[in-house]
C-alpha cells in the first residue's frame, strides 16, 4: 500500500510549475516528512474545510508538531494515518499575456467613434492560499494554470473598460496620444484589477509591454480628422482650411493634366480656382479642447460669443455688462424713468405712461408756437 511506502511528501519536480498541486493520497502516514518549499504553503483540508496550513520548511506530519491533526486519524490504520487532504500552493510570481477589445469610446480630438483594443503582460502570484483554494481552486488538482490567468485576464480587461473609458470621456485624453497617459493607466489597471482579484486569493505585481491600439483602417481615418482638426485651427476655421485644399487640388490637377484634360475639367478647375481666390469670410478661432500631447487645441462644441454693447454716444463696442463706455465714459444703460403721477416706471421712448395714461412729457415744456 501507498501508506507505507511514502516516507516524504513534497511537490515533484514536474509539477513545481503549477500554482496549486494536490497530493493523491487522502491517507497520510503519521510521522511522514511534508517538505515545504521556501516559494510554498502547505494546506490541509477535511470535508471542503481548511483545519490547518504548514509554512515552508521541512515538517513531521504528526499531531504532536501539528496538533490541528489529532481529530483526524484514521481508526482503521489504528491511528497510524491521517483522512486529510494536503494541498501546496505556490507563491512564485507567474508570467502571462492578455489582450482583448475594450470598449467603443468617442475620440475628444475629433469626435470619432472609435474601438479600442490593448495587448500585453501581466505578473501574478497568490496572496492568500486559503481563499484561493476554498473559494475558487475548489478541493481538486489544477495542473493547468489557465484556470487562475484566464480569471486574471478577464478581470485585468473589465478594469481597463472602466477606468479608461472614464479618464477619456471625463478627462479628455485624446485617443492618438494615450501613450502619454501610459504610467497612470497601468497604475489605475493595477488598482482595479487587485482590487477584483483580492477576493480569489490573489493579487498583481505589475504589467509590461503594455500597448493600446486600433486596427490600422481606424487608426488611418483618426489621423486624417485630427490633421484636418489641426489644419483649421490654424487656417482660422474649416472654412478657409477647405477653400485653400480646394485652390491646391484644383492647381496640381491643372498642372499634372496637360493636353490630355479635356476643356469642361479646365474650366471646372478655373472655376473652382477662382471662387477658392475670392477670400471667404474670416471664420471664429476654434475652441479649446483636450490635443495630442505636445499638440494644440482639438474637437469640441462650439459656444456662442457674448454680444457687446454699443455706446449711445460714440457708437464705440464695450463689452457685454458694462455700464459705461471704455471710450468716452457715457452710460450705456438709459437712465430709468418714472411717472410723475403715479410713480410706475416707463418703458424706454414711451410718450404715456401704461399705468395712468398721463403725458410723460416734461411740465415745463415750452409748447410749439402756432404756425
Amino acid at each position: 500500500m501507498a501508506l507505507f511506502r511514502r516516507e516524504n511528501i513534497a511537490v515533484p519536480d514536474e509539477r513545481k510549475d503549477q500554482i496549486v498541486y494536490k497530493w493523491p493520497d487522502l491517507q497520510i502516514r503519521r510521522f511522514t516528512k511534508a517538505i515545504v518549499a521556501p516559494d510554498e504553503v502547505a494546506v490541509f483540508l477535511y470535508q471542503g474545510q481548511v483545519i490547518g496550513t504548514m509554512p515552508p520548511g521541512r515538517h513531521q506530519v504528526d499531531a504532536t508538531e501539528l496538533p490541528f491533526l489529532g481529530m483526524f486519524k484514521d481508526m482503521l490504520t489504528g491511528g497510524n494515518a491521517y483522512r486529510t487532504e494536503l494541498y501546496f500552493v505556490s507563491s512564485r510570481e507567474i508570467r502571462d499575456r492578455f489582450g482583448g477589445r475594450i470598449d467603443e469610446v468617442q475620440d475628444p480630438q475629433t469626435g470619432m467613434l472609435v474601438t479600442l483594443r490593448v495587448f500585453g503582460d501581466y505578473v501574478l502570484k497568490v496572496t492568500d492560499p486559503v481563499t484561493l483554494i476554498t473559494k475558487y481552486g475548489g478541493t481538486q488538482d489544477v495542473p493547468d494554470n489557465s484556470k487562475f490567468t484566464d480569471l486574471c485576464d478577464d478581470l485585468l480587461l473589465r478594469s481597463l473598460r472602466q477606468d479608461l473609458t472614464r479618464n477619456i470621456v471625463r478627462n479628455g485624453w485624446p485617443v492618438l496620444g494615450l501613450s502619454a497617459y501610459s504610467d497612470d493607466i497601468e497604475k489605475t489597471t493595477i488598482e482595479g484589477g487587485n482590487a477584483r482579484l483580492a477576493d480569489y486569493g490573489l493579487g498583481l505585481v505589475g504589467l509590461t509591454n503594455f500597448v493600446i491600439s486600433l486596427d490600422d483602417e481606424t487608426e488611418a481615418e483618426l489621423r486624417r480628422l485630427a490633421k484636418d482638426t489641426a489644419y483649421s485651427r490654424l487656417a482660422g476655421g474649416f472654412q478657409q482650411y477647405a477653400a485653400g485644399e480646394m485652390a491646391l487640388g484644383a492647381g496640381e490637377g491643372m498642372a499634372k493634366g496637360g493636353s490630355g484634360v479635356a476643356g469642361a475639367f479646365i474650366g471646372a478647375g478655373l472655376g473652382m480656382g477662382g471662387a477658392a481666390a475670392q477670400p471667404p469670410p474670416p471664420g471664429p478661432p476654434p475652441p479649446p479642447a483636450p490635443g495630442f500631447a505636445g499638440g494644440g487645441a482639438g474637437y469640441a462644441t462650439q459656444q456662442p460669443a457674448p454680444a457687446g454693447v454699443a455706446c449711445p454716444s460714440c457708437q464705440a463696442q464695450s463689452a457685454a455688462g458694462s455700464k459705461f463706455c471704455a471710450s468716452c465714459g457715457a452710460a450705456l444703460a438709459p437712465a430709468v424713468r418714472h411717472c410723475t403721477q403715479c410713480g410706475v416706471e416707463l418703458p424706454t421712448g414711451a410718450k404715456f405712461c401704461p399705468g395712468c395714461g398721463a403725458s410723460t412729457a416734461p411740465a415745463d415744456a415750452t409748447p410749439p408756437a402756432p404756425a
